[in-house]
């Protein structure tokens, strides 16, 4: 990917109830990049609130997501987002030409103890650290 070095790279992540994987990818995403980065997350069916054992497996690494709020997916979002990545949910996400998308498999948090959250933690921050990279310096 090259990058035009007037535009600001943006990610949006999704999971169906934007309250435990998409928000700790983009709380990985919003520490690790700054302001480098555009980040967005959302859900097709956004639950009430964020999984606490998600806040509490990110804030474990320093990192506070517990203000964040589940968003519903739109339309704009996509389009105006460089990467989409949904998080293993089998979400249908309008496909725009010109955008890059992955699927992230990745086991729900939701019903998960403290010590399989970790585990999805660790995953969601190993690919980010990828991403991160990829949008920055590729």
């Amino acid at each position: 990917m090259v990058q035009d070095p007037l535009h600001t790279p943006s990610g949006l992540f999704v999971c169906v109830h934007n309250a435990g994987r998409s928000q700790m990818a983009a709380g990985f995403l919003r520490a690790m990049a700054g302001d480098a980065v555009v980040v967005r997350s959302a859900g097709s069916e956004p639950a009430a609130d964020l999984n606490p054992l998600a806040v509490e497996a990110m804030e474990e690494l320093g990192i506070d997501i517990r203000h964040n709020t589940p968003n519903l997916l739109d339309v704009d979002q996509i389009r105006s987002s460089d990467v989409v990545i949904t998080m293993g949910c089998g979400d249908a996400c309008p496909v725009f030409p010109g955008k890059r998308y992955e699927d992230w498999e990745l086991t729900d948090p939701a019903g998960q103890d403290l010590e399989t959250v970790r585990m999805i933690r660790d995953d969601i921050k190993a690919r980010i650290e990828a991403l991160v990279f990829d949008l920055l310096h590729a």
